[in-house]
């Protein structure tokens, strides 16, 4: 029996990065992105196993679940899982990708 969340690699990455970049998600924007069904049990593992703190909102009359970090959370201080440990190179590059593209990054002056 394999040692995993019976979720695919790609599930846990994408809610990991998702919830890391601070996006709101629920299970339809997993169905259209990756094409997972598990959502519920991948935010039950991330909460209890690697301590994340994740809020829910339930919207709308069909009450469905809306996760997210709070505003203030630092990703750099998040455990990933085994599966999403590429998550946070990706957000270092996504972050020094961003911090390059200012102009005083490409030698370009504020004044024109």
């Amino acid at each position: 029996m394999s040692n995993h969340w019976h979720s695919n690699r790609t599930q846990v990455y994408w809610t990991c990065k998702a919830l890391a970049q601070g996006r709101t998600i629920n299970h339809m924007d997993e169905i259209g992105e990756v094409k997972g069904w598990r959502l519920g049990a991948i935010i039950h593992n991330l909460r209890r196993k690697y301590h994340w703190p994740i809020e829910t909102e339930y919207k709308g009359p069909e009450r469905i679940a809306h996760y997210r970090l709070p505003k203030r959370t630092d990703w750099r201080g998040l455990e990933f899982p085994r599966s999403a440990k590429a998550v946070r190179q990706s957000l270092k590059e996504d972050a020094d990708t961003a911090q390059g593209s200012t102009p005083d990054a490409l030698g370009e002056s504020q004044d024109g």
